[in-house]
C-alpha cells in the first residue's frame, strides 16, 4: 500500500507551533524579569546650590558650607548616574526586544517563505502526480481500447470463420444431397427396371400357374368324378355284402354267425377307414412341400354320433406343412353320420384310433 506524503501545511504545522510557543516563553520570561526588578528609590530633585561667600562669616563656617555643598554635589552626581544607568538599561532592553521582534519577524517570514515554497513544491508534486495519474489513466484507457479493438477483431474473425465453416458445411451437405438424389434416382431406375423384369417374370409365372391350375382342376374334377363313382360302387358293394352277411348270419348256426360277425366287423372297419380317408381327402389343401413317400400318423378321437373331437400328430412325416394339412383335413370332416348305426362293440375301436396318411391317400 502506497504511503501518503504529508501536505505543505501539515509539514510546517508543528514547527510553527513550536516557534509560537518559544516566542510566548521568551515574552513570559521578559515579563517575569521586569516584574522581579527591584524598586529603585524615588529620584530626588537635583539641588543646585550657589555658594556665596560672606565676608562676615568665619572660616569654619565657610569650610562647613563647602563641605555640605560638596556632599550635595556628590549625591546629585550619584543620582544622575543611577538614572542614566536605568535609562540605558531600559534602552538596551527596548533594543533587545526590537531585535528579538525583528528576528522573530524574520523567522516568521522565513518560515512563511519555506511554507510557501513547500506549498509550491507540494502543489507541483501534486500536479505532477495528477499529470502522471492522468497519463496512466490515458495509457490504461488506450490499452483497454486496444484490447477491446483486438477482442472485437477476434470476434469478427471468429464470426467470419464460423460463417465460412457453415457455408462450407451447407455446400458439402448440398453436394451430398445432390449426389444422394442422383444415386437414389439411379437406384430407383435400376430397381424399376428390375421390378419390371420381375413383374414380367411373375406375370409369365402366374399365367403358367393359372394354366397349370386349370389343367390340374380339370384333372382333379375328372379324378373326383372317377373317385366318387368308385366310392359309390364300393359303398354299394359293401352294403350288398353287409346285407348278404346279415342274411347268412340269421340263417346259420351260432358259430357260423360269430365267424361271420367278426368278418363283418373287419369289413365294416375297413369300410369306415376308407370313408374317413375319402372325407379327409375332400377337405385337404395340398401344401407345396408335399411329396410322395411322406407318411404321417394321426391320433383321432371320435364320439358315437360320428363327431371328430380331437386330431393330433402321433408320428411326424418330417414336413410340418404336410402334417398340419393332414390334421386340418381330418378336422374338416366334422361328423360322419354313417357311424351312427354302429353297435357299441363296433364303435369302441373308433373312440380313439390311429390312422396313417400319405399325400397319395389324401389325393384320392
Amino acid at each position: 500500500m502506497q504511503q501518503r506524503e504529508p501536505s505543505a501545511s501539515e509539514s510546517y504545522f508543528w514547527p510553527s507551533v513550536w516557534a509560537i510557543a518559544l516566542h510566548v516563553l521568551v515574552f513570559g520570561m521578559l515579563f517575569v524579569s521586569f516584574a522581579m526588578t527591584p524598586d529603585l528609590p524615588p529620584s530626588k530633585p537635583i539641588v543646585q546650590a550657589t555658594l556665596y561667600q560672606l565676608k562676615s562669616k568665619s572660616q569654619a563656617t565657610t569650610q562647613t558650607n563647602q563641605k555640605i555643598a560638596g556632599e550635595a554635589k556628590k549625591t546629585a552626581a550619584r543620582q544622575t548616574e543611577v538614572e542614566q544607568m536605568e535609562q540605558k538599561k531600559v534602552e538596551q532592553e527596548a533594543v533587545k526586544a526590537a531585535e528579538q521582534k525583528k528576528e522573530e519577524a524574520a523567522q516568521k517570514a522565513e518560515e512563511a517563505k519555506q511554507a510557501d515554497e513547500a506549498k509550491k513544491v507540494a502543489e507541483a508534486k501534486k500536479a505532477d502526480e495528477a499529470k502522471k495519474a492522468d497519463e496512466a489513466k490515458k495509457a490504461d484507457e488506450a490499452k483497454k481500447a486496444a484490447e477491446a479493438k483486438k477482442a472485437e477483431e477476434k470476434q469478427l474473425a471468429d464470426i467470419a470463420k464460423k460463417k465460412a465453416e457453415e457455408e462450407a458445411k451447407k455446400q458439402a451437405e448440398a453436394d451430398a444431397k445432390k449426389k444422394a438424389e442422383e444415386e437414389a434416382k439411379k437406384q430407383a431406375a435400376e430397381e424399376a427396371k428390375k421390378k419390371a423384369a420381375e413383374d414380367a417374370k411373375k406375370l409369365a409365372a402366374a399365367e403358367e400357374a393359372k394354366k397349370k391350375a386349370a389343367e390340374d382342376a380339370k384333372k382333379k374334377a375328372s379324378a373326383d368324378a372317377a373317385k366318387k363313382k368308385a366310392v359309390e360302387a364300393a359303398r354299394k358293394a359293401a352294403e350288398d355284402k353287409k346285407a348278404q352277411a346279415l342274411a347268412e348270419l340269421l340263417s346259420d348256426s351260432t358259430e357260423r354267425q360269430q365267424a361271420l360277425a367278426d368278418e363283418r366287423g373287419d369289413e365294416v372297419a375297413g369300410s369306415f377307414d376308407d370313408l374317413i380317408r375319402k372325407r379327409a381327402a375332400e377337405g385337404w389343401a395340398r401344401p407345396p412341400s408335399a411329396r410322395k413317400n411322406m407318411t404321417v400318423v394321426l391320433q383321432i378321437g371320435m364320439l358315437p354320433d360320428g363327431t371328430v373331437t380331437s386330431v393330433s400328430v402321433l408320428r411326424s412325416s418330417g414336413d410340418g406343412p404336410f402334417d398340419s394339412s393332414a390334421v386340418a383335413a381330418v378336422k374338416n370332416i366334422g361328423r360322419l353320420t354313417e357311424m351312427q348305426g354302429l353297435k357299441p362293440s363296433e364303435f369302441n375301436q373308433y373312440r380313439s384310433f390311429k390312422m396313417t396318411f400319405t399325400p397319395e391317400d389324401l389325393a384320392l
